[in-house]
């Protein structure tokens, strides 16, 4: 009897330290994968709340954001750009005012956007769609301020002015069109929407405008080196040129 509890005593001693050391990783690991459970719970609950509460407040501050900095203010970069390649007073005028009434509409839209997105949305800005956007909404009046502001042609004070609207009008192309892809990527990281085809469909519509803004120059050697109209080169006559670049310059005058 002594000798088969002698045996059975070190085994005793193994399962009690086993459940000692075991049991609680055991615990441990349940608790873990309980918490992982309710963690995919909460996310996928608040992805339901968003879908009810947010889900069209968000979608329409995209869609006024595209058409503010992706649509209105690439047309009005490209009319203003086709204006001064153009002779006829009329055309100018028709490609100042797109120009004028383009950017007025993006300001607005994109001052409607701003508000939409301070009132309804939580803004801890911290990441880089909310802290783009907000730079951008100062860049964007500061930029209609100095088309207001516009000095006449000719005066001391025109080309300083030209730089800086210009460079301005660039700064905000290139940073709206960056910050409407951080907006989706924002988007699916919020939803978990898929935004591949919205992706595709935006960098196709930046590569059409992009190409358009740098095949004016290419147009306008092709049409002087005479390719669109055969083999002849046109050439005007000294005074038709003459009187044609003084109608454009009295009607550069008044814009």
């Amino acid at each position: 009897m002594q000798v088969l509890v002698g045996k059975l005593f070190p085994f005793t001693i193994f399962i009690c330290l086993m459940n000692i050391i075991v049991l609680p990783l055991v615990s441990s690991s349940s608790q873990q994968h309980v918490k992982s459970i309710d963690s995919i719970a909460d996310k996928k609950d608040s992805i339901h709340k968003v879908s009810h509460k947010l889900m069209f407040e968000i979608r329409l501050h995209g869609f006024l954001l595209w058409a503010s900095m992706g649509f209105l203010m690439p047309v009005g970069i490209l009319a203003i750009r086709m204006s001064n390649r153009q002779e006829c007073g009329t055309r100018l005028k028709i490609l100042f005012y797109v120009h004028v009434v383009s950017q007025i509409l993006s300001l607005l839209i994109s001052t409607a956007g701003a508000v939409m997105s301070l009132k309804n949305f939580n803004n801890s800005f911290n990441n880089h769609h909310q802290r783009l956007g907000l730079a951008l909404y100062g860049i964007i009046w500061l930029q209609a301020l100095t088309g207001v502001l516009r000095p006449c042609r000719g005066s001391k004070g025109r080309s300083g002015w030209f730089f800086a609207h210009w460079l301005l009008g660039t700064a905000i192309s290139i940073l709206g069109i960056i910050n409407i892809y951080t907006g989706l990527r924002a988007y699916h990281e919020k939803t978990l929407r898929i935004i591949k085809p919205w992706t595709i469909v935006l960098t196709a519509e930046i590569s059409l405008i992009a190409f358009v803004y740098l095949f004016q120059d290419k147009w306008l050697y092709i049409q002087k080196q005479g390719l669109i109209l055969g083999d002849e080169s046109v050439t005007p006559k000294p005074q038709d040129s003459s009187s044609t670049e003084k109608q454009k310059e009295s009607s550069s005058e008044k814009y």
